[in-house]
Formats: structure tokens, sequence, C-alpha cells
């Protein structure tokens, strides 16, 4: 397979814990052949979407890792499979390229995830889908409507909608001690929609990412566990990640959510729980691949590199 990777620049890549790295290397070592393009190297000419692309070879050598050939501008459709997995955040140039890559599956390309799931699927609204997973939630701009949540369940969330890595994550108590600046400082005085949820205890065992590949689950999730004085257990906010097996209510969740998110298109899921409670359906750029296959030995690159596989080959 020639298969294109739409991400960051290679070297801001940290290779001990890339999920794309761990991709690139799995599908090197089947022999597919590997490109390289950054987000903003896509373009639409005389109706055919393409982008300048590298050729891409995977050394042995994880602090030297990539080999770059020359540029060459390619249509998309000449790819076997293009992913995209440019991180966050979703912004208006995010939004544009996946109009650029559904006008390029019209022309035969292959993306994955489908761009027409990831521009629909807001991460965190997404979990509306599913409310009986789901901790009690609100989402809105009204500050009033946000104090009457906090007197009901006293112990809240407050965070932005586009948010990642933890960014923007406010914890309220009993005493609403700066409710009001938080909600007047991350909603830009009623300009932008919020969401607010009451605070989950269980997020102190940790924010649990469940992996779903091709329709089905990893069998082992991460739990980001909170450090010290933080409510955050994002990686990038410093969490501890500790490999576990996927417990009863996890499966629920996944087999429940699985089949649907496949079937639009969404080859590579990252669900989100504390506790028994869904908090987010991530669809951009998922990861914590290598976490897990380190400390469980699941090779969780070779099952998705498997399920791409399938995908190209089912036409």
């Amino acid at each position: 397979m020639r298969i294109l990777f739409i991400t960051d620049p290679l070297e801001t890549f940290k290779t001990y814990k890339d999920s794309t790295y761990a991709m690139m290397k799995e599908a090197a070592a089947r022999g597919h052949e590997l490109s390289f393009c950054l987000q903003s190297r896509l373009s639409l000419d005389n109706n055919v979407v393409e982008a300048v692309t590298q050729p891409l070879r995977v050394t042995d050598d994880a602090t030297d890792w990539f080999r770059l050939g020359d540029p060459v501008l390619a249509p998309l459709a000449t790819f076997d499979a293009v992913l995209m997995r440019k991180d966050p955040p979703f912004d208006m140039e995010y939004v544009t390229s996946t109009w650029l890559l559904e006008l390029a599956e019209a022309q035969g390309a292959r993306i994955f995830n489908k761009p027409q799931a990831i521009r629909d699927h807001s991460e965190k609204l997404a979990i509306a889908r599913y409310p009986q997973f789901v901790t009690p939630t609100l989402v809105t701009r009204d500050a009033d409507r946000i104090r009457a949540f906090h007197a009901e369940h006293q112990d809240i969330i407050v965070k932005p909608l586009d948010g990642m890595g933890g960014m923007g994550i406010f914890r309220v108590g009993p005493d609403a001690m700066n409710l009001g600046a938080i909600v007047e400082t991350l909603g830009d005085n009623g300009a932008r929609t919020l969401m607010i949820q009451r605070y989950i205890p269980a997020i102190k065992q940790g924010d649990k990412r469940i992996l779903l590949i091709g329709g089905k689950a990893v069998p082992y999730s991460l739990a980001r566990i909170p450090q010290g004085t933080e409510i955050r257990g994002n990686l990038a906010a410093g969490g501890l990640g500790r490999a576990q097996e996927l417990s009863a209510r996890d499966r629920e969740i996944a087999e429940t959510l699985a089949p649907g998110l496949f079937s639009q298109g969404l080859l590579l899921v990252g669900l989100d729980v504390i506790g028994d409670c869904l908090t987010e359906v991530n669809v951009t750029s998922p990861t914590c691949f290598q976490e897990i296959t380190q400390q469980t030995g699941f090779n969780v690159a070779a099952m998705f590199v498997d399920a791409l596989e399938a995908a190209v080959n089912n036409k």
C-alpha cells in the first residue's frame, strides 16, 4: 500500500510516546510505502485535490528516526490510504482541510478518519448522543444557568468545547469560589459556549482512554491519573498513565458506541471515560498506542494497521 500521513512537522514527534510514529513503524515493517505532508500543503487546482508530499523512510534510530525524499506534487487519489493525523486545535484551517479531503474522496481517495465524520463530531458534544453513559451536563453561554447548575450539583467542572490536553478545565466546589470569573474568562463574557458537568470523584482513579479500532475495542485502556493537587489526568497536564484491562462498564460503553462510529467512517476513536461515565469521543488524532503496548505487550499499532489494510482492501 501507498500510505500518506498528514501530520505535524516530523521533527516535533516525541517518538517514545507518539502514536503516529507507532503507526508508521508498523506500516513500514510490513513493507508499505510511506509518504508525508503537512496540512498546510493541501491544495485544490483544476478541481484536483493534491498535496506537496515527500517519500518517508523510517529508520531504526528513535532519535534520528526519519529520512525524507524530494517533494512531489501528487493528487491524493494516487495513494491507497490517506491518514489525517494532524493534532488539534480544531480551527477553521482544520475544517477547511476536511472540506478539501472530502473533495478528494469524491476523486477516489481513501481518507481515515472520514473527513465528514471528523467535522460532524464535536469531541465533547458527541457524548450527548449517549445520555445513558453521561454525568449531568449543561452546555450553554448563559451565566445564570451555569450558576443554577452549580447550585444544584455543588461540585462542577467548567471547560471550553474546543480545548485539548486538559487546557481550560476548572473545578468549582461548593463555595463557588471564582465561578463568575471562570465563566467570564472561558466564555469570553458570553461570546463562547461552555460545557459544565457534575464533578466525577472517580477521576482520582484516572481518566481512561479506551481505543476503538475498526469497530472493536482494544482490550486495555490507559488510565491517566492526576498527580498532586491536579484535577486533570491528561498526560499533557502531567498525568501518570497506567494501562489496565477494560472493566465491564468500559466494555459496555465501547461495544455500544463502536459499531455506529465505525459505520460513519471512523476507523480510530479514543473514548474518554471517568469512572462509569463517558466524557469525550475523540476522533481527530487519538493517542496512547505506545503507553498501552509498552505496559501490556498488546501491539496496538498492529491492530490499527490490520484494520487499515482491511478497510483499503474492502473497497
